[in-house]
């Protein structure tokens, strides 16, 4: 009986944690009309998110601590940043995955995952299904670790540009403030920068990040517990709009 009951409060427990999960999935939304259609941008959490484009589903960076994906679209396309566990989950995109999926990989992830995948380094881009993707540079320059090493050295992680007919977002991934994120000074229409420290930004580093690149509409994403009033006070007059979705 003692075993019969300790089944049952296992069991119990393991019951809530997916009926926590399950509550949360009624993600926010936003929709982004293009020439030809509309984007619609789904919100699930920290640094996950998925975009829909006239039937194609492409997933950022999936982890299943962030919703239940036996519930989510299959994808068309799989964007992952790098290689921490916030951000990679091989057992999320084994679930995700249908025969057609494109997998897009760094180098460290495609050597943990261990199977069929795309892998692309900072500067590389591919075209699929008339949707062009460039990996660009994401790493830590001034956040360090106790033996002072980055906590995302340079050339490890990508962040990436995703081109869909006339509209560009760039999902930044773990990143600060580069100097190469100048080289998209006008050309994004959408950014998700990350703020989160030590890991990532401050909202001086992102409002800084949005003078280099002068995206359109900025949500800031990956954020925790960072004070976003801080980010709306310096946005205040700029061009660009801040949108604050639930990203923490």
């Amino acid at each position: 009986m003692k075993g019969i009951g300790k089944f049952i409060i296992t069991a119990s427990i393991i019951i809530g944690m997916n009926q926590a999960i399950n509550a949360g999935q009624n993600f926010e939304k936003d929709t982004v009309k293009t020439n030809t259609g509309e984007i619609v941008i789904t919100f699930v959490g920290h640094g996950t998110l998925y975009l829909n484009y006239n039937g194609i589903t492409i997933h950022i960076d999936p982890v299943d601590r962030y919703a239940d994906y036996t519930n989510l679209p299959k994808a068309d396309i799989i964007l992952v940043t790098h290689h921490h566990g916030d951000h990679f989950s091989k057992q999320t995109i084994d679930l995700l995955l249908k025969t057609e999926t494109k997998l897009i990989l760094t180098e460290l992830c495609a050597e943990k995952f261990n199977g069929k995948s795309i892998v692309m380094n900072n500067g590389d881009r591919q075209l699929i299904d008339e949707i062009e993707i460039q990996a660009v540079p994401a790493y830590n320059i001034v956040h360090m670790r106790d033996d002072n090493t980055p906590y995302h050295p340079k050339g490890e992680g990508n962040g990436y540009v995703i081109s869909i007919d006339d509209k560009k977002i760039y999902v930044a991934g773990d990143t600060e403030n580069i100097p190469e994120m100048e080289a998209l000074k006008g050309l994004v229409d959408i950014a998700f920068l990350p703020m989160n420290l030590p890991y990532t930004m401050t909202p001086e580093m992102v409002f800084d990040a949005v003078r280099l690149i002068e995206p359109k509409i900025l949500y800031p994403y990956h954020y925790g517990n960072t004070d976003l009033s801080i980010l709306e006070d310096l946005m205040k007059g700029d061009n660009c709009e801040l949108r604050i979705r639930d990203m923490k």
